[in-house]
């Protein structure tokens, strides 16, 4: 088992990088030219710039069972698909039974959003959502 981390636009780097320490399983951090990580604990592959480049190398190395780190829902059911067991920032994880409903909730907000509307943005993030986080991370660790 590793940890895989969509490390762009991620609060959650250190934590897991510190979860993964302290179980010493191995901890990858992609991310883009646009962003610099350099984490002592984790390897950091960077790739060229562009859309869904991260995405799209880190769901060629992940593998069954690998945790994946990521706030995108299609990374996660690609994620999903290879049988990683993915988990967003916020502690929510991923399943087969929760993924189709969050892409069409993506899919309609994004429709509103090209019609000229407006949805929400997140509220800003509280150190509960952190220990949230780190909860479940540590369940799926503990799990594999």
């Amino acid at each position: 088992m590793q940890i895989f981390i969509d490390a762009d636009g991620c609060p959650v780097v250190d934590i897991t990088v510190r979860v993964a320490k302290e179980n010493n399983i191995g901890c990858v951090i992609l991310c883009d030219t646009a962003h610099i990580f350099e984490k002592d604990g984790a390897t950091t592959i960077t790739v060229e710039k562009g859309a869904d480049s991260v995405d799209f190398k880190l769901v060629n190395m992940v593998h069954n069972g690998d945790v994946v780190v990521t706030q995108d829902y299609g990374l996660a059911a690609m994620c999903l698909a290879r049988q990683a067991l993915p988990i967003s920032q916020n502690g929510l994880i991923f399943t087969d039974k929760n993924i189709d409903e969050l892409l069409y909730t993506r899919y309609i907000s994004k429709k509103i959003r090209n019609a000229g509307g407006r949805i929400k943005g997140p509220s800003k993030r509280t150190p509960d959502q952190d220990v949230a986080f780190e909860e479940k991370l540590k369940q799926l660790v503990k799990q594999q």
